[in-house]
């Protein structure tokens, strides 16, 4: 068994491991499984047969989607933790968690403890053997604890699905393959066990819907929504004319250029998420739902606001240190920032 990658951080030891593992799979085997991924992940699929059915699927999965999934829950678990400034997971578990992106994403948000206290206990529920036993073995090399102690255990994502409580339900890029009506079910089931819920979704139309249904059943349990909206009201979007995605920069490693003839050494994965908490938070005052745009001497920023409004705010130069933190400010960024800009 390999040894943990410490002193990296998860993201770094993420990295380094999926390389090695992609070294051992042949390159035609692993573009044909990936091609068969993606037409699932843009498409339906049964709900009777998992997307990842043995080794091969799991590796191709694992190097070509894991970083990008990772990367989306990392910058909406960091959107929550911004909110919850004061708040760690006392557990996690990860709801069709296949080979553990989200539970990656929580261990570089919130590290184990630095005092030597036991890390927070971690559990991945799939019902893809083969996704929890790469996931498992991924984790085994991991530098945070919680990882390496994690659970994989197997569970239909369905209606049936038990959830013990715990700290944090994580349900990402999963509602999408369940029929609407586990969808709801398993989204009450986060609800019901968790003192915080992250639901993260495809950054498309229809990912978008998914998150509007689970954010008002999450609304309807007695939650505060934390992020990205700054408030609990309804969405301002009107049906069908936009939809609220966001956007995680993501390395693109030699299977993802290889399979989509690119060049470029990186790729943006759109997505769009809620976070959730069943006490007050403190959500921000406004967020950015576009890319900024920077024009002599000003920049304009989209917002979402906690007047339950959408609107276009312009920073001009005169503005002096607002405008210089316009400048540094990236779509899905909150906004004033949380801490007034050195003058």
């Amino acid at each position: 068994m390999h040894a943990p990658l410490s002193p990296q951080a998860p993201a770094e030891a993420l990295r380094a491991t999926l390389a090695e593992l992609v070294d051992g799979l042949p390159p035609r085997q692993a573009a044909q499984a990936t091609a068969r991924l993606i037409a699932n992940y843009r498409g339906a699929t049964p709900t009777d047969a998992p997307v990842l059915r043995d080794r091969s699927d799991v590796v191709a999965y694992a190097a070509y989607r894991m970083p990008a999934t990772f990367e989306a829950d990392r910058a909406a678990l960091g959107a929550l933790a911004d909110a919850v400034p004061q708040w760690t997971p006392s557990g996690h578990t990860d709801i069709g968690g296949g080979t553990g992106a989200a539970v990656w994403a929580a261990a570089d948000i919130w590290p184990d403890p630095a005092d030597g206290a036991a890390p927070r206990p971690v559990t991945v529920l799939d019902w893809a053997e083969p996704a929890l036993a790469l996931g498992r073995e991924l984790a085994a090399r991991a530098p945070s604890a919680a990882l390496r102690d994690a659970r994989w255990r197997r569970a239909r994502i369905d209606a049936a699905l038990d959830v013990p409580p715990t700290g944090l339900v994580t349900v990402s890029y999963v509602l999408g393959e369940l029929t609407p009506a586990d969808r709801a079910a398993v989204v009450d089931a986060a609800a019901g066990a968790a003192e915080v819920v992250a639901v993260v979704e495809p950054g498309t139309p229809d990912g978008y819907r998914r998150i509007i249904a689970a954010r008002d059943r999450l609304v309807a349990a007695g939650f505060h929504i934390a992020a990205p909206c700054p408030h609990s009201a309804a969405c301002p979007i009107e049906e069908g004319t936009d939809w609220c995605h966001f956007a995680a920069r993501v390395s693109r490693s030699s299977l993802h250029r290889q399979v989509k003839g690119a060049s470029l050494a990186w790729e943006d994965e759109k997505f769009s998420y809620v976070a959730a908490t069943r006490f007050r938070p403190a959500p921000a005052t406004a967020r950015v739902v576009r890319r900024p745009q920077t024009r002599k001497g000003q920049v304009l920023l989209d917002l979402c606001r906690d007047t339950e409004e959408l609107s276009r705010e312009t920073v001009t130069k005169r503005q002096g240190p607002l405008y210089r933190a316009a400048r540094d400010t990236a779509w899905g960024d909150p906004w004033p920032p949380r801490e007034d800009p050195a003058p």
